[in-house]
C-alpha cells in the first residue's frame, strides 16, 4: 500500500541509511522510499514504480513518483525488487530488504537515457498495407466508445541522412471507414461527418521529426480532412528494422498516436446534437501501427 500522506525527509547522510524518515507505520510493517532522478540529477516526476516480492514474484506495490521524484511504500518484512521506468529512459532496478518497524531513507536512483535503436537507412520506405493499421477511438455521446479503422490507404516515409529532416505522407480513402456497423458507417460517410462525396481523401504530410530520447519521436506535420488543414503532432515510438516478409526485404516499424478535435475540421458535433443526431464526442484518438518496406528496384509489391 502506497502511503501517499507519509512525510518525506531528504536524508542527510549516505543514501540507503536506515534512518532519516519519521513516518507512521502499520503494525509489523517496514517502509522504504526512493528518489528518481535523471543523469543530470533532475527529479523525475510520474516515474512508474513496481515493487515485487523476490520469493514469490508477486507485485506487492505499484505507483508513480510525486513531482519531486519521490515514492514511498509500507511493506511486510522481506526482500523486494524495485523497478523504475520512465519514457525515453532505461529502466532501473534496485533490491531492498524490509524490516518490521524500520523506515529506510530514500535511495537515489538514476535513470540513464534509453538505448537508441539503429535508425533506418536513408531512402524511400513504402507502407505495407497488410501489416499496417489506421485505427481510431471515439466516445459515443452518453454511451460506450466506438472503435473503427480505415481499410484503404497508401503512404510512405522518405528517410533523410539527418533523421530530423525526414518526411512522411499518408493518403486515406475516407469512404473506407469501418466501425462494424453498416448504418453507422454510412452516416459517418455522409455530409454530417466526413462528407466523402466532396472530400474523398484524408491526407497527412509529416515534415519534421523531433527526437525525445530512447525510441520516442514526434512527427510534426499537417492533416487535411473535410477540406480543412491543421497542424498535428504524432507521438511516435520507433520499433526498429528487420529483414523479413515476402522476400526477406528490409522493413521498419513504428507506432504513432494523436488526439484530434473534430471541430478543428469543421465537423460540428454541437449543431448535430441540437438537431437530435446522436454522434460521437468532440475528440478522437487516432493510432497508426505501421510497417514500411525499403524501396529498391526489386522491392516486391505488397498484396492488398
Amino acid at each position: 500500500m502506497v502511503l501517499g500522506l507519509l512525510r518525506r525527509l531528504r536524508p542527510q547522510g549516505a543514501s540507503g541509511a536506515a534512518s532519516g524518515l519519521s513516518v507512521p507505520l502499520p503494525a509489523g510493517a517496514g517502509a522504504f522510499g526512493c528518489e528518481a532522478v535523471d543523469a543530470l540529477g533532475r527529479p523525475l516526476g510520474a516515474t512508474e514504480v513496481t515493487v515485487t516480492e523476490l520469493d514469490s514474484h508477486r507485485v506487492a506495490a505499484r505507483g508513480t513518483t510525486d513531482p519531486y521524484g519521490y515514492y514511498m511504500a509500507a511493506l511486510p518484512p522481506g526482500r523486494y525488487s524495485v523497478m523504475l521506468t520512465a519514457e525515453g529512459l532505461s529502466p532501473a532496478r534496485e533490491s531492498v530488504d524490509i524490516v518490521a518497524g524500520v523506515a529506510l531513507a530514500p535511495a537515489r536512483v538514476v535513470l540513464e537515457p534509453g538505448r537508441r535503436l539503429e535508425l533506418p537507412p536513408a531512402g524511400t520506405w513504402v507502407f505495407d498495407p497488410p501489416h499496417t493499421a489506421i485505427r481510431f477511438i471515439a466516445k459515443h455521446v452518453g454511451m460506450a466508445h466506438v472503435h473503427g479503422r480505415f481499410t484503404r490507404f497508401e503512404g510512405g516515409i522518405r528517410v533523410a541522412e539527418d533523421m530530423g529532416d525526414s518526411q512522411v505522407s499518408v493518403r486515406i480513402d475516407a469512404s473506407s471507414i469501418s466501425t462494424g456497423n453498416q448504418t453507422r458507417d454510412n452516416h459517418l460517410r455522409s455530409a454530417d461527418f466526413l462528407d466523402v462525396e466532396n472530400y474523398p481523401y484524408i491526407d497527412f504530410a509529416g515534415t519534421r521529426f523531433a527526437y525525445h530520447g530512447g525510441s520516442k519521436w514526434t512527427v510534426h506535420g499537417t492533416l487535411t480532412m473535410h477540406g480543412t488543414t491543421r497542424s498535428v503532432g504524432l507521438d511516435t515510438e520507433y520499433l526498429g528494422t528487420v529483414n523479413g516478409g515476402y522476400e526477406q526485404e528490409l522493413r521498419c516499424a513504428a507506432l504513432a498516436r494523436t488526439e484530434l478535435h473534430r471541430e478543428d475540421f469543421t465537423l460540428n458535433w454541437r449543431s448535430m446534437l441540437a438537431r437530435g443526431i446522436a454522434v460521437v464526442g468532440p475528440t478522437i484518438q487516432l493510432a497508426l501501427d505501421v510497417q514500411a518496406m525499403y524501396r529498391t528496384h526489386d522491392t516486391p509489391t505488397p498484396p492488398h
